[in-house]
Parts: C-alpha cells; structure tokens; sequence
C-alpha cells in the first residue's frame, strides 16, 4: 500500500517565513502601542513611521510587508482606542488656537499630518480666528498689548506678521486697533486665562 502524503506539511521555508512573519506583526503592535502611548499621532503619521522603522529593523523586508505591518500597527492603534483622526484633528486644533494660530494654518498643519480634508474641516468648525488674533497679538506685544501711539511703519510691521500667521488684512486691523479692554473682555469671554 503506497503511503499517504499530506498536504498539511509545510517546507521550513515556509515555517521560517511565517514565523519571520509572526514576529514582525508582533513588532508593529508593540511599536504602534510604544509610539502611541508617547503622543497622539495621526494614522498617516503611525503609517510613516512604522514604515520608516520596519525598513530600518528588518532585513530585505518589501514594501508589501511594510504596508502589512503599518496596516496592523493601524488596526491595533483603532482597536485600542489609541488611534483616532477625528479626536487628533480636534485636540490640535484646539491646542494650536490656544496658541494664537489661525484656522488656515491649523488646517495647513492639519493636511501635512495627513488628516483628511473632511475631517480637518469639521474639527475648524469649533476655532475662532478672532481669539487666536488676539493671543497672538497678546504673546508678541501688538495691538493693545503693545506700546501706545505706534508709528505707521510699526503698525505694519505688525499687520505683516498677522498675514505671516494666517489672518486676514480685516480681521488683523480689527485686532491692532482695539483697546486692551475690548481684548481682554474678548479672552474673558472665551474662557481664556493666562495659564492656558
């Protein structure tokens, strides 16, 4: 009687490449865990870096396995509740108009963080370019915060760096031409205080 072979077997080849193979998952779940456990990231920003790191860590590792792995490193970080574009897009914007940013610059540092445009979009919802003018003008000295009685070229001076932030040309002359007063009811209203 001939003996039976069975298709089951596997080469250790193929042993070898499936254990390589359940390492380097296990290396991107840790690595996702590791990265986002530092800081909130986007998921293209997770993406990138697993890539970059998996080029470095493992030898002749193609680009379809670094995408394999930068797809589960994603999938953990989403299981987890670690990985969420929609809650990073809002925190950064909140932070960053907090900062004296605009909403054209948070949508800029947005998009270069690889956020989604409708994502991004409905995060900016919730900013306000006329209290970021404002801390803006209250962290550099312009406007109110400034000295009084501003000679034209400092005015400018001013203005420009406004337009070099993102404002508009109304809305910065709005800003440079209140009373420190008016700014100050203004962050008062918002609930902004000088710790924050």
């Amino acid at each position: 009687m001939p003996k039976e072979t069975h298709q089951d077997e596997t080469s250790p080849d193929q042993a070898e490449g499936a254990e390589r193979l359940a390492r380097m998952l296990t290396w991107a779940r840790n690595s996702a865990a590791y990265r986002l456990s530092r800081r909130m990231l986007s998921e293209q920003q997770l993406k990138d870096q697993i890539i970059r790191k998996a080029r470095q860590k493992f030898e002749a590792v193609t680009p379809e396995e670094c995408e394999a792995l930068a797809d589960a490193a994603i999938a953990f970080g989403r299981d987890m509740g670690a990985l969420d574009d929609v809650a990073y897009a809002e925190a950064r914007t909140r932070s960053a108009g907090r900062q004296g940013k605009s909403r054209r610059a948070i949508a800029h540092a947005l998009r270069a963080k690889g956020v989604e445009a409708a994502i991004a979009d409905q995060a900016l919802e919730e900013a306000d370019d006329l209290r970021a003018a404002v801390i803006l003008a209250r962290k550099r000295g312009y406007g109110p915060f400034g000295r009084h009685g501003l000679e034209e070229d400092q005015r400018a001076r001013h203005m420009a760096a406004f337009a070099r932030n993102g404002f508009g040309y109304d809305l910065a002359r709005r800003v440079v031409s209140m009373t420190l007063e008016e700014a100050e009811e203004l962050l008062a209203d918002k609930g902004f205080s000088a710790f924050s």
